[in-house]
């Protein structure tokens, strides 16, 4: 890639990675589409994305721990009943945060094998329909239940790490919208589940891209390092914007940015349609 092209290439991923660190979602969403239609192919932007998500979420979260949004310590816990039962095999992080992003991480590995035995039997219209209806509905339950605390549930948290990974391992995106709002709808404090988002999200990235290295395909990563470097410098500034957020407020804007994905990802399910049954 020369410099006229990965200058706007570095510009996008700045705008789409400051509002994917502030909201929990929109990066490879908002970004992906946008390259393929300045002539990308998917083949040159997948794996980039993927590795610029590597990087910037795990930057991400370090970021958002520093600014207080969320509080990461990934130290085990010996006295705790499970790591004393397990023995050497036990392992649970001491911070709630942690906890959570450890859990989310743990069950995206289900939901990636899952999604890649089943990638080839599901219509890739019939998925996207699926993650539309299911993100605009959360964003509709959080904005009318955003003056509420719902009570925390460890069960839900799993559950959405696996429906989370499956989505992405299948159609490359939808992993952020339902992460973050899932989370809040399961009891976590807004500022939280989106620094979780972002920690949780660096490392099923992880597990993609050790994927496609594993398969031996041979990758272009010429867009990569401008994603990534773009990507990179507007973490900074999105763990600050955060922080100076009141929660009611940031609740509502997480809420309405998800409303307004679900309902664009519907939006295109139907433009989708139209165009198949025009041929």
């Amino acid at each position: 890639m020369n410099f006229p092209q990965a200058v706007p290439v570095f510009l996008l991923a700045f705008v789409c990675e400051f509002i994917d660190s502030t909201l929990g979602m929109g990066y490879g969403t908002t970004l992906t589409p946008v390259l393929l239609l300045m002539g990308f192919s998917p083949v040159q932007i997948v794996p980039a994305v993927l590795l610029s998500e590597l990087v910037t979420g795990a930057m991400a979260a370090f970021m958002h721990h520093r600014a207080g949004n969320a509080f990461f310590d990934f130290r085990n816990t010996p006295e705790h009943r499970i790591v004393k039962k397990m023995g050497a095999l036990g392992y649970i992080p001491r911070s709630p945060d942690a906890r959570i992003a450890w859990v989310l991480g743990v069950s995206s590995i289900v939901g990636a094998v899952g999604a890649a035995f089943l990638a080839v039997s599901i219509p890739a219209f019939h998925l996207k329909l699926f993650i539309g209806l299911i993100v605009t509905a959360m964003g509709v339950l959080i904005l009318a239940r955003r003056g509420s605390i719902p009570r925390f549930s460890w069960k839900r948290i799993t559950g959405l790490g696996v429906v989370a990974a499956f989505n992405k391992g299948l159609s490359g995106g939808g992993y952020g919208p339902l992460v973050t709002s899932g989370q809040i709808l399961s009891g976590v404090a807004t500022k939280s589940a989106v620094a979780i988002t972002s920690m949780a999200e660096s490392f099923t990235c992880l597990v993609a891209v050790l994927a496609y290295l594993v398969t031996g395909v041979e990758i272009d990563w010429g867009a990569a390092p401008a994603l990534t470097l773009g990507a990179v410098c507007s973490v900074p500034l999105s763990a600050i914007a955060v922080k100076h957020m009141k929660l009611r407020g940031f609740t509502l804007i997480v809420g309405a940015a998800t409303l307004i994905l679900g309902l664009f990802t519907l939006y295109s399910c139907s433009r989708g349609t139209l165009r198949t049954s025009a041929f």
